[in-house]
């Protein structure tokens, strides 16, 4: 349940990453090159941290699927070769739920 909270948080954190970079790249694209020599020297700075971020973003994606596919293989083996742990699991945690739900 909290793994859930956390991989959204992180899912919302990514989206908010990728929509500044986004947004910093048209901010980018509509400046164009005008301007003295500074100015295209900053542009290009600009240019290629952006270039680097969206690279990060897109490893750390890359990293998270990874592990959650691996967690999700894992998963699946446990339930396989136990499942009748699982189904316990379950219904241990349904209940629980039906309790905190329950209370409020």
């Amino acid at each position: 349940m909290a793994d859930n909270a956390i991989n959204t948080d992180k899912e919302q954190l990514l989206d908010e990453v990728r929509s500044v970079l986004n947004n910093t790249e048209e901010l980018l694209a509509s400046a164009g090159d005008n301007g003295n020599e500074k100015a295209r020297e900053l542009h290009l700075k600009l240019q290629n941290n952006l270039k680097l971020a969206k690279d990060r973003l897109l490893d750390a994606e890359k990293a998270a699927l990874a592990r959650a596919k691996e967690a999700a293989k894992v998963t699946d083996q446990y339930v396989h070769t136990h499942p009748w742990k699982a189904i316990g699991l379950a219904a241990a945690v349904a209940f629980l739920l039906g309790l905190l739900v329950s209370r409020r």
